[in-house]
């Protein structure tokens, strides 16, 4: 699991004092609003073990239970530095909800190549390269990591999870607001939703 840098806690906490608080999160979704069962997880686009996750369930829990209006699942951004934060903006650029989530797929199927290094305009670059293979524009994504409306949701989604869930690593997992501990794979992770159904 990837601890919390309090550090960067401390200054996405100082930034949200500068930026306005009235505005409400976004949450990314998909599948049926009203389903009986609904799956949050809260991850960094940076983290190895989200990525983890997403690569190693997310796609067969698409196939059998949210295109059959079973499961909505909920990604929900808590960014743990700056390349997660710009990488979760990027996500945004798009306004089709499945290119979100295509998107999303990429940026973990790709993360051990962008997320690298400590130069952000190198980082930033490696994600704009990954945008633009589901149809972002670079002149797009740049107006959208300039957009700080956007930057405040991420980060209040994440104050609000912090305080809401009190999240101490990521990926935190939880199907219908009880938080799941089991095992990183399908198997066992499909066993805890068929409890739910």
């Amino acid at each position: 699991m990837e601890k919390i840098n309090k550090n960067f806690y401390n200054l996405i906490f100082l930034l949200l004092i500068f930026f306005s608080s009235n505005v409400e999160s976004k949450i990314l979704s998909i599948g049926d609003p009203n389903s009986k069962v609904v799956v949050k997880v809260f991850s960094s686009l940076t983290c190895p073990h989200c990525a983890d996750f997403h690569n190693s369930i997310f796609e067969n829990l698409k196939r059998d239970y949210i295109d059959k209006g079973m499961v909505k699942f909920e990604h929900h951004a808590f960014p743990l530095d700056l390349a997660a934060l710009n990488a979760e903006i990027i996500v945004r650029c798009h306004n089709d909800n499945d290119k979100k989530f295509k998107l999303l797929e990429k940026i973990y199927e790709k993360q051990k190549s962008w997320a690298v290094g400590s130069d952000i305009n190198k980082i930033n670059n490696s994600i704009k390269n990954i945008g633009s293979l589901i149809d972002l524009t670079d002149e797009n994504m740049e107006n959208c990591l300039k957009n700080e409306k956007v930057q405040d949701e991420i980060l209040n989604q994440r104050i609000e999870a912090q305080k809401k869930y009190k999240i101490e690593s990521t990926p935190t997992i939880f199907i219908n607001e009880k938080k799941y501990t089991g095992k990183v794979n399908y198997k066992e992770f499909k066993k805890a939703l068929e409890k739910k159904l």
